[in-house]
């Protein structure tokens, strides 16, 4: 079974399908407004519409990684987070504190759901 590649790149891909489980690659905002909240958003949108292409959907997230640029936004992201997540199928998941690749990127979020 080969796996199928969403957005491929030169250096990666957005999503990867294999068998009954996708994988996306950490995404961040397409406009990073300096706001946790709004960057959180744009970055779910962008999930849900990988998480469509690869033929599923948010209800079946198994695990979700979140690095913040600073945890001062933590409580921020999580009501974006918590308006978002589909209820009962809250996936597995860690949040942590880290430098990002650029400075106007606050947040990254990276999940992987079955199919």
């Amino acid at each position: 079974m080969s796996p199928t590649r969403i957005e491929a790149g030169p250096r990666m891909s957005q999503a990867v399908v294999h068998g009954n489980t996708v994988y996306l690659a950490g995404q961040v905002a397409e406009d990073p407004v300096p706001s946790v909240a709004e960057q959180t958003k744009q970055i779910l949108a962008r999930i849900d519409r990988l998480l469509a292409e690869a033929g599923t959907d948010k209800s079946k997230l198994l695990s979700a990684n979140i690095w913040l640029a600073d945890m001062a936004g933590y409580d921020e992201m999580n009501a974006v987070w918590d308006a978002w997540v589909s209820p009962g199928n809250a996936p597995a998941r860690a949040t942590v504190e880290s430098r990002l690749a650029l400075p106007q990127y606050l947040v990254e979020i990276m999940v992987v759901a079955a199919r």
